[in-house]
């Protein structure tokens, strides 16, 4: 954790409900790390609701990150981004601030991306907010099967529980950091955006905070009771055990991540992308929150339509280019075929005849594989995202649009404006190396400086600087070189009108 180290020149202690805590002070940022929001998950308690976290005597150290959450390795290249940390107290989190004590500074909580199976919250500094006067949370929360096993046995949506267990300890804990509990914004990317969509439906969730961004996600992803059943039936089958919660946490971590990666391989022989995808360049989704009736009575979007989240403030936005982070690293685009960008199209339900045409007609020096990456941002972020600002239209919060277009240099200018390349430049993160092998060694410093700042402004007051969101004019920040206003930048989108996307 930087800062968070033998470079550290004091330490700050803070009391938190559970117990004090010792963090480090750098430059005049006090760091926290791996600080335990709920008990660690341990027997059959690893597939079941997340329960208080222990009291304990004395100073606890938080000074360096704790465990990850389980998951299956990474493969090559993206391995070196978060290596797994193994341990037992993975239900924790890190905070930065500026000032702890009753400064009332307002609160980020971010949640990580990774297809709700990977990643962890190490990967993401928070310094630079807390440098600049926002209390700048970062969670983990239980991935896989351990965070969205649904048995139809009355429980459900682990990892959201989770998530909603950090957001009370931050409600019951943070103004001890320094921060406002009645200003608090969640953040994520992708599968973290997905989830900050989600709880804006979730009733459990209401309250726990003001403001939402999601950048590339929407909530946009959910399993009805049957499609989730039907992988957990999958699952506990290749384990080779009963149906059972307590059977599973039996067999062990290790069978269950390797039955995880096998119903995986599973389904992507079967690709269907309003299920679990698999749909060509992209990788199965096995993992979704699900619809169960209780912790989320009906998706998001209808849940939003419906007024759901209506007082919360929403920045939400998308790459211009996606999938090129899931085509250039592992294939070259020029290996895509015609046949894979029909199939993709046809796989999303689109009228493939007039769809080829009004993408090709939309991008016009594009071959099949820079199309198949567009296609696969609108269906997974920029159409689901629109959407979300339509149910919003009446609402009394606001909503805003960003694009985020700076094309990065790497691979030789293949890797465009991909998936995640916009997290750097919000977190002013330009120098760290594993940014890096996405923005190049040379990224646009002054870019960076204008989303981190336009990101702590949103979170400390709701606003930006470019107009609200409204169906009728859809204005859109187009984030790049040159940032400009773009009223509705999507040729393509009429294409989606009646697509399920849910």
């Amino acid at each position: 954790m930087a800062g968070c180290g033998a470079d550290a020149n004091a330490e700050s202690i803070v009391a938190t409900r559970a117990g004090r805590v010792r963090g480090t002070v750098t430059a005049g940022v006090h760091a926290f790390a791996g600080v335990p929001y709920a008990a660690p998950p341990q027997g059959v308690d690893r597939y079941l609701p997340p329960q208080p976290v222990r009291s304990w005597a004395g100073v606890r150290d938080a000074l360096t990150l704790g465990p990850t959450p389980p998951q299956p390795p990474t493969p090559p290249p993206l391995d070196f981004f978060a290596p797994p940390v193994p341990g037992a107290e993975y239900l924790a989190l890190n905070i930065w601030t500026r000032e702890p004590g009753s400064a009332r500074l307002p609160v980020l909580v971010w949640i990580f991306g990774g297809g709700f199976d990977t990643g962890s919250s190490g990967l993401y500094d928070g310094r630079a907010f807390a440098r600049d006067g926002v209390v700048f949370v970062s969670i983990n929360y239980r991935l896989g099967a351990e965070g969205f096993l649904f048995l139809d046995d009355g429980v459900a949506n682990i990892a959201l529980l989770d998530q909603i267990a950090a957001l009370e300890w931050v409600r019951d804990n943070i103004s001890s950091f320094g921060g406002d509990p009645g200003n608090v914004t969640i953040a994520g990317q992708s599968a973290g955006a997905m989830a900050v969509g989600t709880l804006l439906a979730m009733p459990r969730a209401r309250g726990l905070f003001r403001r939402a961004i999601m950048e590339s996600g929407a909530g946009n992803l959910c399993y009805s009771g049957d499609t989730a059943h039907l992988i957990g039936q999958r699952l506990v089958a290749k384990v080779g055990v009963a149906p059972t919660r307590a059977a599973l946490a039996a067999a062990g971590v290790e069978r269950v991540l390797a039955a995880q990666v096998a119903v995986m391989n599973d389904l992507a022989r079967q690709p269907d992308p309003q299920r679990w995808g698999g749909e060509p360049g992209c990788r199965v989704n096995m993992w979704r929150p699900t619809l169960d009736g209780s912790t989320l009575p009906t998706t998001p979007i209808d849940a939003v339509t419906a007024g759901a989240g209506g007082d919360v403030d929403v920045l939400l936005g998308h790459n211009s280019e996606e999938g090129r982070l899931s085509l250039v690293p592992f294939r070259s685009l020029d290996t895509v075929t015609e046949e894979e960008l029909v199939t993709a199209m046809r796989l999303y339900r689109l009228p493939v005849d007039r769809a080829l045409s009004a993408y090709r007609a939309a991008h016009p020096d594009a071959g099949p594989g820079a199309l198949l990456a567009i296609l696969q941002a609108d269906w997974f972020y920029t159409i689901p995202g629109l959407r979300l600002g339509d149910a919003r239209a009446g609402a009394p919060a606001a909503t805003y649009m960003y694009e985020f277009a700076w094309r990065s240099p790497q691979f030789d200018g293949q890797l465009g404006a991909c998936h995640f390349l916009e997290v750097p430049f919000v977190f002013d993160q330009l120098r760290d190396r594993r940014m890096q092998w996405l923005t190049g060694p040379n990224p646009p410093q002054g870019l960076a400086d204008l989303m981190h700042r336009t990101w702590v402004r949103f979170a400390g007051t709701g606003r930006v600087d470019w107009p609200r969101y409204e169906p009728e004019r859809r204005a859109t920040m187009r984030l790049d070189l040159e940032p400009a206003v773009v009223d509705d930048p999507y040729p393509t989108r009429r294409l989606w009108e009646g697509v399920d996307l849910y």
